[in-house]
């Protein structure tokens, strides 16, 4: 089945539906639903160097008849590298698991840097290292001068980071992916984004964990009215606001079913923006104080820019 595109502020063209892979690392079952998902239709596939599973996502592509132009490959830098001497190599090792010659799309993961040392998910304050996002981004906009990779672009970004960043930018992000469903809208990131050229990405589209999205009465209550299940619901919504998205699933029913969109009528979309209820699956700052800033922009200022 065939995915629209969303073209991109430097006229590459993104598939608006992908497959996530963060906490993807049964071994075995990531490449036979890389190979499931890409027979049904999936050409956007969404990596990073922290979800550890790279190796065998790029042995599964290594093994597709699908042309690589075809595909659109995307992964996420860590904070670790951000200084902008490693970031190009950052991107090899990247190339290097995935058996690629480039990437489509190259992001900068967290908005804040990491001692080099510090290559894992735990971590403390005392481990961030004072690297001026502005300069990592300048290292990101050179890669665009390699061949290497044929986008670049931000996630976890808030609207106070890119207002001070964009200034100071040669390129503006092609992307800002961001958590985005139903109990975490966004409104004002995503009107910011789209008014700037950047396209927004919605990672977790279903919530997940804790999450309760797929509960919501009045979700269920729209899929019941469509025909499709909740997740159909909620994915129709986000694309309906422009916004691609990259949800995780190995069932093969429901990787078919995530790629049918729902066309939602007004009153229904109008009902979405009343949702109230607010809830985050990813969030920093409940663990490190000092990373409030990333999504609390009223609690702590944002570091240099």
């Amino acid at each position: 089945m065939p995915v629209n595109n969303i073209k991109l502020n430097n006229g590459v063209l993104m598939p608006e539906i992908g497959l996530g892979t963060w906490k993807a690392n049964e071994e075995g079952t990531l490449a036979k639903t890389i190979k499931t998902a890409i027979d049904l239709g999936y050409r956007h596939i969404d990596c990073a160097k922290i979800y550890g599973n790279q190796k065998e996502i790029g042995s599964a592509l290594s093994e597709l008849k699908v042309p690589r132009n075809e595909l659109f490959i995307v992964s996420k830098i860590w904070q670790n590298k951000h200084r902008p001497e490693l970031v190009e190599g950052a991107l090899d090792e990247i190339l290097e698991e995935l058996q690629l010659e480039y990437l489509d799309l190259l992001l900068i993961h967290w908005p804040y840097a990491l001692k080099p040392e510090r290559d894992d998910l735990v971590f403390t304050a005392d481990d961030l290292d004072n690297v001026p996002i502005v300069d990592t981004w300048k290292a990101m906009e050179a890669l665009l001068d390699t061949g290497k990779v044929r986008s670049i672009g931000v996630s976890n970004f808030n609207k106070a980071i890119l207002e001070k960043l964009i200034p100071q930018c040669r390129i503006v992000p092609a992307v800002n992916q961001v958590e985005i469903h139903p109990y975490n809208q966004g409104n004002e990131l995503v009107d910011y984004c789209q008014k700037n050229g950047i396209n927004i990405t919605g990672y977790c589209p279903l919530g997940g964990s804790k999450i309760t999205v797929m509960d919501d009465e009045f979700i269920k209550s729209v899929a019941e009215a469509h025909a499709c299940t909740p997740a159909q619901v909620a994915l129709s919504w986000a694309l309906s606001r422009g916004i691609a998205v990259i949800p995780k699933s190995t069932s093969p029913t429901r990787l078919k079913q995530n790629l049918n969109k729902v066309d939602l009528s007004a009153d229904e979309l109008r009902m979405f923006a009343k949702i109230t209820k607010h809830e985050r699956k990813v969030d920093p700052a409940r663990d490190i104080r000092e990373l409030e800033w990333i999504f609390h922009e009223d609690k702590a200022q944002c570091p240099l820019i």
